[in-house]
């Protein structure tokens, strides 16, 4: 018998029924989720209200995505990869070896900190302009860049020291440091933007204070008494014996997050040019919505994984079998009750964004078209999350570059030599995408589970 501590109560992952186990697991992480969505998307609607000017301000905060989603990346590249490493290392009895991974990966990211912040002061104008930034928007977007850059330490420290947290078992903890920054952003946003009238440049204030407060939080935790892992002076180097293989393991994440730039970077290009900036800020509003599906989705994916790893080790495909479906009923279920909602009611569900009457009109035409099938997303999402929990991390990486780099990047660009509207046809791009791609993992994971479970 085995039991894990998502929060605060246990729960026996060989026993307990599956759908309350499942809920109970879950919930944290989908928690943490939805609160991470808030922190994604509350700049976006404050900026959208600015008075006269938020229409080009939060279509130049759409541009600055890529490089905000780079520093995630790099923070998951050496956070990801790390946590788990120290983790393996404590459940073998090796507490030495797991806080000099812990110091090897906060020397790292702090080096990495230093460089991007450099790179992206002195080159950011021209990556602004590569990422679909047109005359009148450039300006938004670096007054929101320059500053969120100078906060980057913040915010590869909060997020990529949060999952050594996790990694001991106290998730309630590392749930806390999202939601101690969100709830900060959230309040610190109006203060800034309109009682102080900093605009652009005060949403990114609120963000980077923040994430300074986080990153505070993580460190506090991390130095202090409760900790199982200390961060300590003495281990505060890059240990490359140690670094190497917290790369390996972060590589996948890596290229899951840089790949969400890339995409960004696509969608913005073709877009400026058949639709200009009023294409772009609805796009900035539609990945808002998108995220409304997609994060809940993989916190309920996140919840089921420990249950189906844990069952796969104990070679007991019955239940394996109850896991799988339980997941996917709920995501279904989930998917599209919020698919219904935007569908039937796009209106409000863009009022949260903006008031101007151009790109609500917009959005609502292209929101339709935009998640025409994103309840799919259950399927890619739950199927996809469910191949790592059996430790097919390789097809998982595919599946992901399947639907963002092999399908949906080259149907940006392709399918608007075949419609006269090419505006309709780079939002047509993702509903094709979305089918294809969750058709495909459905069925390479019905095949390959069918087999798992056989063998068994």
């Amino acid at each position: 018998m085995s039991k894990v501590t998502p929060s605060n109560r246990t729960a026996d992952l060989g026993n307990d029924p599956v759908g309350r186990l499942l809920v109970r697991l879950a919930l944290p992480t989908i928690t943490a989720q939805i609160v991470n969505l808030l922190y994604n998307i509350v700049d976006r609607i404050y900026i959208g209200r600015i008075p006269l000017e938020g229409k080009l301000a939060l279509t130049g905060m759409g541009v600055t995505f890529p490089v905000i989603t780079l520093i995630s990346a790099f923070s998951a590249l050496v956070g990801m990869g790390g946590a788990p490493r120290a983790s393996i290392a404590l459940g073998a009895g090796e507490k030495d070896r797991a806080e000099r991974t812990l110091g090897t990966c906060a020397a790292a990211l702090w080096s990495l900190a230093a460089v991007l912040t450099v790179l992206f002061l002195l080159f950011q104008r021209d990556l602004l302009r590569l990422f679909g930034a047109s005359a009148d928007t450039l300006p938004y977007a670096m007054q929101y860049l320059s500053i969120y850059v100078l906060g980057t330490v913040f915010v590869m420290t909060a997020l990529g020291l949060n999952g050594f947290i996790t990694a001991q078992g106290r998730s309630s903890v590392a749930m806390k440091t999202v939601v101690i920054g969100a709830i900060l952003n959230v309040l610190l946003d109006p203060l800034f933007i309109f009682v102080l009238g900093l605009g652009v440049r005060g949403a990114a204030v609120a963000t980077v204070l923040s994430q300074a407060v986080s990153a505070a939080w993580v460190l506090k935790f991390l130095t202090g008494k409760s900790t199982v892992l200390r961060l300590r002076r003495t281990t505060l180097r890059i240990d490359r014996r140690l670094l190497t293989p917290a790369l390996a393991l972060g590589a996948s994440p890596f290229v899951m997050m840089s790949t969400e730039s890339l995409l960004t970077v696509a969608f913005n290009v073709s877009l400026q040019k058949y639709g200009g900036d009023l294409a772009v800020g609805a796009m900035t509003i539609l990945t808002s919505v998108a995220q409304m599906i997609q994060l809940p989705l993989t916190g309920l994916a996140q919840g089921a994984q420990p249950i189906l790893s844990y069952n796969f080790g104990a070679h007991r495909p019955d239940r394996m079998k109850q896991v799988v479906r339980c997941n996917i009923a709920l995501a279904v279920v989930f998917a599209a009750s919020i698919w219904g909602i935007v569908q039937l009611t796009p209106h409000a569900v863009v009022h949260l964004f903006t008031s101007d009457t151009s790109l609500t009109d917009m959005t609502v035409w292209a929101l339709r078209i935009y998640m025409a099938l994103g309840f799919t997303n259950a399927f890619q999402t739950g199927f996809q999350q469910s191949f790592v929990a059996l430790g097919e991390a390789k097809i998982s990486l595919f599946l992901a570059l399947e639907r963002k780099v092999f399908l949906l990047i080259p149907f940006i660009f392709i399918l608007p030599r075949f419609f006269e509207n090419k505006l309709f046809a780079v939002f047509l791009a993702e509903p094709v995408a979305d089918v294809l791609a969750a058709a495909t993992t459905t069925v390479l994971f019905l095949i390959r589970f069918r087999k798992i479970t056989k063998e068994m």
